[in-house]
């Protein structure tokens, strides 16, 4: 079975758990995700099936959107509230208007460190191996772009609602952190929820006891973010064999990827283009002719 499915993780499941699961469900092994949520992260996760694993990359790299709680006042050594507490401030009266002003130099193209718990490499190993061990070392900042971030009042003091819209790579809790600082204290993230990856919303989702062969969406379903190219039954043969072409031939504009298919729907391959006048195939997903 090649297709993309939607999950609706629950609180403290694993996105390997997930995966696992798939696995027993749609009998199969080859099963894959795209974005790993961390387990006390609820919300959108995409696992891809069979040879839709080989897409997504480009499913991960879409923009995302959360929602979670800021607790001012409180620092973690994990950012979240899983962590131990470093310190704390007197910030349960910090007005809206004060939090929504320090936001705003989190918004647009910013330099985020990673925190250490993230799976980035640093000397070849993954930083949350190195947390577990106690070692915390530099860590270069990352460019990433928030395209939104909206802060709302809760009942509870010091705690404001975030949604937040941004490029694939953001940290969410580094967000939470950066505004506490920016502050004049510190803060740490709660209840991050993922509600969407491109175009697919977590309402689309279906939990993990829900999952069945008829949540499946096919591959070129899955890759519907991308401009679509049709081409004729000469072409799609040269297409599923992987053969490079005269751009002219798949007619996509823009800079790709594209999503080449057939006649009948059928996603057959991912192009790009080369240079001005070439097309190159960097993942095909139909069986040769």
């Amino acid at each position: 079975m090649d297709g993309l499915v939607l999950v609706d993780k629950a609180q403290g499941w694993t996105s390997h758990d997930v995966v696992a699961r798939c696995r027993r469900i749609f009998g199969q092994r080859r099963v894959g995700h795209g974005g790993t949520l961390d387990p006390p992260a609820t919300g959108l996760l995409l696992v891809g099936l069979g040879r839709v694993t080989r897409l997504l990359g480009y499913l991960a790299a879409a923009p995302k959107c959360y929602e979670a709680e800021v607790v001012l006042g409180v620092s973690t050594s994990t950012g979240d509230a899983t962590g131990e507490i470093l310190a704390t401030w007197d910030m349960a009266e910090v007005p809206l208007a004060q939090v929504r002003k320090a936001a705003e130099a989190l918004t647009g193209e910013i330099l985020q460190v990673p925190p250490m718990v993230s799976a980035v490499k640093v000397g070849g190993r993954r930083l949350y191996e190195l947390a577990r061990t106690g070692v915390e070392v530099e860590r270069a900042a990352r460019s990433v772009t928030v395209y939104r971030l909206d802060l709302h009042c809760t009942p509870e003091p010091g705690v404001f609602r975030m949604e937040v819209e941004c490029s694939s790579g953001t940290y969410v809790r580094t967000l939470a952190t950066d505004l506490g600082q920016a502050l004049r204290g510190g803060a740490h993230l709660r209840k991050l929820r993922r509600t969407r990856i491109g175009s697919f919303g977590v309402d689309q989702a279906y939990v993990v006891e829900e999952l069945s062969p008829d949540a499946v969406l096919s591959p070129a379903e899955a890759m519907r973010d991308l401009e679509k190219v049709t081409v004729s039954p000469p072409i799609a043969a040269r297409v599923r064999n992987g053969l490079a072409m005269d751009r002219t031939a798949l007619a996509g504009s823009g800079g790709g990827p594209w999503a080449v298919v057939d006649e009948t729907g059928l996603l057959l391959a991912l192009y790009s283009p080369k240079g001005t006048d070439r097309a190159v195939a960097e993942v095909v997903i139909a069986p040769s002719s």
